[in-house]
């Protein structure tokens, strides 16, 4: 018997029991059902009183119609944002400000290429302040940071949405905590 392979068998379940004790980047997801409008205002109500939600990226997936820039709406409101709030999907962006919170929202589904999102100067808006929710993410490929929420929104034949919401980082575990 050699004793390298041995050794080498002992070093490797050493470092992977070394980073089962670190706890996840990567949360969860969590599933939720809104039945109604009602209780997709309440998730936004419950998301706007999250002091992570400053500063953090959501994107938003789902089919046309799926509910998407609703659930928008009614988190710039709850935030505050008064007058119209309309669909950026031909601006492909809109931005508000609350008191000192910037707020960007990105409809990325009319990009052709990705490269737009880098020609449009986007990449300077992902590097400030602010909270930043994109709809059509994968639209701009690559290009977009890692986002703190994934929110996909399906409708279900009962014309509810199941709601998978998985946070990528700590800042986006904390917004669902």
């Amino acid at each position: 018997m050699c004793p390298l392979p041995d050794a080498a068998h002992q070093r490797r379940r050493i470092e992977l029991s070394a980073s089962e004790s670190h706890p996840p980047i990567v949360g969860t997801p969590l599933v939720l059902h809104w039945a109604d409008e009602e209780q997709t205002l309440a998730f936004a109500r419950r998301l706007a009183a999250r002091p992570a939600l400053a500063d953090a990226f959501i994107e938003l997936r789902g089919e046309l119609g799926a509910g998407k820039t609703t659930f928008v709406r009614h988190l710039l409101r709850t935030l505050g944002v008064g007058g119209r709030i309309k669909s950026p999907t031909y601006a492909v962006v809109e931005p508000y400000q609350v008191g000192p919170l910037a707020i960007w929202h990105f409809d990325f589904y009319r990009l052709a290429d990705p490269r737009e999102w880098e020609e449009a100067g986007f990449r300077d808006l992902f590097a400030g302040p602010g909270l930043k929710i994109a709809e059509w993410p994968e639209k701009a490929g690559a290009a977009l940071p890692k986002p703190d929420l994934v929110l996909r929104i399906d409708t279900l034949d009962d014309d509810s949405r199941r709601v998978t919401a998985t946070p990528l980082t700590p800042r986006g575990q904390e917004l669902l905590a």
